[in-house]
């Protein structure tokens, strides 16, 4: 592949993804890229299109099942300052996609600011929680959003506000796009008040999730009022195995991996669960990590 010269020494080649997911599972990729800043990601999108090379976006990596063979495209992870600033202006805070939502719930608890606790205990990124409108316990961050930044794949900034913006059930209108920042509005409260909700969601987290090996979250999304851990439990799935792949003994809509599990192991387990569901309640589950292959 010839790069232009000045890129050529910044595009990395055959990066091991698996080191760069919280499942540790998953093969290279061919071209691997951290931007400095917009001018440099605009420029290498702009040449792969021309080139037409698929682009992946990376943020923490925390709910992504990549292919044994890793993928043929460009793996583009936004780490730099540039994209994981963040400042304050009364309410209301901006910051940049690669922003940890941990790391962010911290800093605002510390400012008094309130409305981004449900989201403690998540593994990801600002970035991965907008195109994904991340939520628990009946909350959602599209409830936060005022406008987003993005560029779309020929490298043109935009803003996206209001109607513009259109958020559902683990999506939206943001997967079409490179996210680079956001502004979300939140609300004053007591430090005391916002630590207790902290501390209060973390201890549900850590009653109902299993978190002892390496995993992506919840494989597969919430069918219409019914939970998709209790219909796979139903189904005596906790425990079964393939390989060193294995469905959680504590969450069934969790597959961890024991130690060097193959991708396909993990999706022979998920086509074993959406099997096993469907025969039984006639509900089909949709998976609510990402596959790259």
């Amino acid at each position: 592949m010839l790069w232009p010269k000045n890129l050529k020494k910044k595009i990395r080649t055959k990066i091991n993804l698996a080191q760069c997911t919280s499942f540790k599972i998953g093969g290279p990729a061919r071209f691997f890229f951290e931007p400095e800043n917009i001018k440099s990601l605009q420029e290498v999108l702009v040449y792969v299109k021309k080139a037409k090379i698929k682009v992946f976006i990376l943020g923490a990596g925390s709910n992504i099942l990549v292919n044994d063979s890793g993928v043929k495209g460009i793996v583009i992870r936004l780490n730099s300052d540039s994209f994981r600033f963040v400042t304050y202006k009364e309410t209301c805070v901006t910051l940049g996609a690669g922003v940890r939502l941990n790391q962010l719930i911290w800093q605002t608890q510390a400012r008094g600011l309130s409305g981004l606790e449900f989201l403690i205990g998540i593994p990801g990124t600002l970035g991965g929680a907008l195109v994904g409108n991340a939520g628990a316990w009946g909350k959602e961050i599209k409830e936060l959003v005022k406008e987003v930044s993005v560029l779309n794949y020929n490298g043109k900034l935009i803003t996206l506000r209001g109607k513009k913006l259109k958020f559902a059930y683990r999506k939206s209108n943001l997967n079409k796009y490179i996210i680079i920042s956001a502004k979300l509005k939140l609300e004053i409260a007591k430090k005391k008040k916002i630590n207790f909700k902290i501390k209060e969601y973390l201890l549900k987290r850590k009653k109902i999730q299993d978190n002892r090996l390496p995993n992506a979250g919840c494989i597969f999304k919430n069918p219409f009022k019914n939970s998709a851990g209790f219909l796979i439990d139903s189904c005596g799935l906790k425990g079964r195995q393939k390989g060193r792949a294995l469905i959680s003994k504590t969450h069934a809509n969790f597959i961890l991996n024991s130690g060097r599990a193959k991708s396909s192991q993990v999706r022979a387990l998920m086509n074993l669960m959406q099997k096993k569901v469907k025969e039984k309640f006639k509900v089909i589950l949709k998976p609510e990590i990402k596959i790259w292959k």
